[in-house]
């Protein structure tokens, strides 16, 4: 059937509607186009379906820069011009908050960088000698020998990990590869998984990363992991050095940092600013990115994860800085704690949630910064802290993760 797209929604699938009023959702197209499609799940309210031809192209359209769009599931903007992917998740973002009657700031910030090789992380499933992608709505696989959104450095590990693959035994040994390299991208990082436990030696690790280390000078350590538990095998350091706006932290195998190499002094900036004072409170705090970075006389950063966590107190031990390991629920449920003048966070895709809110709320810090990469929990969150006395100051969109129909933002809340 022929449909005109009205608009782009949050998952990358462009927004048309039949004469009769169902929705339909089309991916691999842009607001105003006519495509042509066919519906390829059809439910009560909705349908899904598969992109046949673009019958009038957006002035916006341009051709994908990478040969496995659209097979492959990991990018859904490939098709259109950086700015305007910007503009598209401008407008989700205003619309989500729209929908969840919540009053704009003036005005919504942005913030992009390039729009290629930014990621510092990527991580590929193991097939055979060969890495690979989900394909895109499936859980087949699709080997790819690149990935022009990785920086430079990843896509040179790539071809080597393929090249040494099967001499290494790759596959008897992880079902996914994770590479990570830092902002100078002098350091490299890689994290191999399995999903089951399997008896490893640790000669044939060694044997892994000694032949790899040969494809690649900067090749710092590697690390096996089980997904059943937290044990890790690893040759070379289990850390590199990550280095944002002077700030230099300790990120190891395991451990989370932000993706965009480019944009990461930038979100510090946002988030922080020029803020000061004597107390805070970092919640979700990773390795430290905000808390170290803090103005403040007495932070206290709180993470649950064991290596991030781990990484949290080597970055912070040089300040009067407490480190809490806890879930940030139960650290807000711990009783008479001295009330701070700034709470940020950063919480995973779930965003906050209700009991956190609540606490939050009682606590009644005068800011609170929320850095969200989801718009759905974000707004929802949104509510509810606006219900315990809080108002919207400013809200910035960063565009972290450019082909894709991610998005993350920094929104500041005053105390009423």
């Amino acid at each position: 059937m022929k449909l005109r797209i009205e608009k782009a929604i949050y998952g990358g699938d462009g927004l048309a509607r039949v004469p009769e009023g169902k929705t339909v959702f089309v991916p691999g197209t842009l607001p105003g186009e006519l495509v042509e499609a066919t519906i390829a799940a059809d439910r009560r309210s909705f349908a899904t379906s598969v992109l046949d031809a673009v019958l009038e192209p957006s002035p916006e359209r341009v051709a994908p820069g990478c040969e496995y769009v659209p097979r492959c599931g990991g990018c859904q903007y490939q098709h259109a011009s950086p700015a305007f992917q910007l503009q598209m998740k401008l407008d989700i973002l205003k619309e989500t908050m729209a929908r969840a009657h919540l009053p704009l700031p003036g005005e919504i910030g942005s913030l992009a960088g390039a729009p290629w090789g930014y990621r510092n992380r990527i991580r590929l499933h193991v097939m055979g000698g060969a890495l690979g992608y989900r394909q895109r709505g499936s859980h087949n696989l699709l080997p790819v020998t690149h990935c022009p959104i990785a920086a430079p450095l990843i896509e040179q590990a790539i071809a080597a990990v393929e090249r040494i693959a099967k001499e290494t035994s790759l596959a008897s040994l992880c079902d996914e590869v994770e590479f990570f390299t830092n902002g100078e991208q002098d350091q490299l990082l890689v994290s191999l998984w399995s999903e089951k436990p399997r008896r490893v030696r640790e000669r044939s690790l060694e044997g892994f990363a000694d032949r790899l280390q040969v494809e690649i000078a900067a090749l710092t350590g590697v690390g096996l992991f089980s997904q059943q538990s937290s044990s890790i095998l690893h040759w070379g350091q289990r850390s590199l050095t990550y280095t944002v706006s002077g700030h230099v932290y300790q990120v190891s195998l395991g451990s989370f940092f932000q993706v965009n190499r480019f944009l990461a002094p930038a979100l510090l900036q946002l988030a922080i600013g020029e803020r000061s004072g004597g107390r805070a409170w970092d919640l979700y705090s990773g390795v430290g990115l905000f808390a170290q970075a803090l103005n403040f006389e007495h932070v206290t950063a709180v993470e649950s994860e064991g290596f991030s966590a781990d990484d949290l107190n080597v970055n912070l031990e040089n300040k009067p800085h407490r480190v809490v390991r806890s879930n940030t629920l139960d650290f807000l449920r711990t009783p008479a704690q001295p009330k701070p003048e700034l709470i940020v966070v950063d919480p995973p895709r779930a965003g906050l949630g209700k009991d956190i809110c609540s606490h939050l709320g009682s606590v009644a810090a005068p800011e609170i910064v929320y850095v969200s990469c989801d718009p759905a929990t974000l707004t929802r969150d949104l509510q509810s802290l606006l219900q315990h006395g809080y108002s919207v100051q400013t809200m910035n969109l960063v565009d972290l993760f450019p082909q894709t129909f991610h998005m993350e933002t920094v929104t500041s809340l005053k105390r009423n």
